[in-house]
């Protein structure tokens, strides 16, 4: 166990915040898988500030899945102070976290996610006004910088530390790599070697032998899953067999994790989607779980077939009927 400010942490396995993904459902899920700590969907400043209802309905979240933070974005210093009062207040996370890495050109294009590492007098200032304007503790996310010629990562952990920025997440990608390439894990090193607060590493982790080397390489404190999650939240009940924050830095696993049968993967499949047709409105809670039947059922026999099927439906009722019939299918 760890902490980050006061909040205390019981493992070192985070699920990152991704937009359309990290929803209360499948948060939920994540947090029985053993996650250890959970971060909202990133959510827009402005829409905190106008009270925006869907905005809002993001951060909503139940006591089980705590510790929690919700992670906020935006360009303007004044907005994003403010919004974060509303959620200290309003909201009571653990923590709130600043999206200073998002490179997707909607977020970017409005001078905020990783478009601020290319402006850090302006994230520095931002940070800075979060960090005076609540009590919990603040943290944030980055990229390793704006481009190739521009890696900028090191100086700018530093200068957050300086503004008392709680921890540090960092996807070592530029932002115009976007997802592309190799994360490159030297940078998360130099990071860890260079502030003293906790550093986490996010980037190219999909199993346990990637979180063995990614601790060994670098000496983070923890390590977020991203896209390694998808249609995998069984990677959490993975980490947590085979690694413990007491022997991070053990050899490699000879002996891989069992994956799921398809039994257990079609059990979580339908408690996920009864988790979704309980949080969303009707008319849009299966187009929610869409992705994730794609994400779940990846390299299975015929699973084209039924996510086409499955893309076409209207209803819940009508895609549960599918799913049925895919697991029988597989028996």
């Amino acid at each position: 166990m760890f902490k980050i400010g006061k909040t205390q942490i019981a493992n070192p396995y985070f699920l990152a915040p991704m937009a359309g993904v990290t929803d209360k459902p499948f948060r939920t899920i994540c947090k029985e898988m053993g996650a250890g700590f959970l971060y909202s969907e990133f959510v827009s400043s402005e829409g905190i500030i106008r009270n925006n209802n869907k905005t809002m309905q993001y951060m909503n979240f139940s006591n089980l899945e705590r510790p929690i933070g919700i992670q906020i974005f935006g360009n303007n210093s004044d907005a994003m102070s403010n919004s974060a009062k509303v959620i200290e207040k309003r909201i009571k996370p653990d923590l709130i976290d600043l999206n200073f890495g998002c490179p997707v050109k909607k977020v970017v294009k409005k001078g905020a996610g990783a478009a601020l590492m290319k402006n850090i007098d302006l994230m520095i200032e931002i940070a800075e006004k979060i960090v005076d304007a609540v009590n919990i503790p603040v943290t944030a996310k980055i990229r390793s910088g704006w481009n190739e010629n521009s890696i900028n990562a090191i100086e700018v952990a530093i200068k957050l530390e300086k503004v008392g920025i709680k921890a540090i997440t960092i996807h070592p990608r530029t932002a115009k790599m976007k997802y592309s390439g190799k994360a490159d894990w030297s940078i998360i090193r130099e990071i860890k070697e260079n502030v003293e607060i906790p550093v986490i590493g996010n980037g190219d982790v999909k199993n346990s032998n990637d979180a063995i080397k990614m601790f060994s390489e670098t000496n983070c404190d923890a390590i977020m899953i991203g896209r390694g999650v998808l249609g995998n939240p069984w990677i959490f009940k993975e980490l947590n067999k085979n690694i413990s924050i007491q022997d991070k830095n053990k050899e490699l696993i000879n002996e891989n994790f069992t994956h799921p049968s398809y039994q257990e993967i079609f059990f979580i499949i339908k408690k996920h989607l009864k988790l979704v047709e309980d949080h969303y409105p009707k008319k849009i809670a299966h187009n929610m779980f869409k992705s994730h039947f794609a994400w779940y059922t990846k390299g299975m026999p015929n699973a084209t077939i039924y996510r086409n099927q499955i893309n076409h439906v209207k209803s819940i009722d009508e895609m549960r009927e599918i799913i049925d019939l895919y697991k029988s299918y597989l028996n």
